[in-house]
């Protein structure tokens, strides 16, 4: 099965004065349809910069990114910008919703920017809610909703367009245990269910227990890779 997502020897460098400070060393993997990845690491690791080039945020300064394998380096700042509204979904921290907007409307703005809006995209809008348990909250505006329940409006959100790729930046720091593992779950079980490739960043261990994969970033590099479940789950009891 082809990679949705590749990452090929890709270094992010920046200067300072005479010197240089590598963020992110050669670092190179591959995530499948149907698979969620855990990227985990310390305070500046080079999680966050990973993330932001696997985005199409950042161009790596060495290497390549590929999705649906479209590389990123040959677009243009035009180009990835339509790309990353096309092809990518993305859930925050701070879930970064509209709050001028109802639920629906929030998920509902992902269609409008790429022109998808209809009426079978409506019912999907539903279905979606429906599945996240925010059937109920649809006509209500974020500052109405618990810390949970804006967190799985952004999961609608970040999957309502059919991406590729989905990346989620610690999107469960800011719930306590019981919701972040709702939440988690949910997300999990909906890449799985969609076919895409996922990526959360999480400093939380106990976060990858519903991931398929773990990469341990260090330094900028990547000091592992660990697919096996048993391996995984000791990797969490240890914490």
């Amino acid at each position: 099965m082809s990679a949705i997502l590749e990452a090929k020897s890709v270094s992010k460098i920046y200067k300072n004065g005479a010197s240089e400070v590598k963020a992110v060393d050669s670092a190179s993997f591959q995530i499948h349809p149907g698979e969620f990845v855990g990227l985990v690491g310390p305070s500046g690791s080079g999680k966050t910069t990973m993330l932001a080039m696997l985005a199409a945020l950042l161009v790596p300064t060495h290497g390549d990114v590929l999705i649906d394998g479209i590389n990123l380096r040959d677009m243009d700042e035009k180009e990835r910008v339509k790309f990353r509204r096309n092809r990518i979904g993305f859930t925050f921290q701070s879930n970064n919703l509209v709050p001028f907007l109802t639920v629906r409307e929030n998920v509902e703005l992902m269609l409008r920017l790429n022109n998808l809006y209809d009426q079978d995209s409506r019912k999907k809008v539903d279905e979606l809610l429906e599945r996240l348990g925010l059937c109920e909250r649809k006509n209500s505006l974020p500052n109405q909703l618990s810390g949970g329940q804006k967190q799985r409006v952004s999961i609608a959100r970040s999957l309502i367009h059919d991406p590729s790729v989905v990346l989620a930046d610690e999107p469960t720091a800011s719930l306590d245990s019981q919701r972040a593992f709702q939440v988690t779950r949910l997300y999990a079980d909906l890449i799985h269910e969609q076919k895409k490739a996922g990526i959360m960043v999480t400093h939380d261990l106990r976060m990858c227990e519903f991931v398929d994969k773990i990469i341990q970033i260090s330094d900028g590099k990547i000091v592992s890779i660990i697919d096996d479940r048993e391996t995984i789950k000791a990797m969490i009891s240890c914490g």
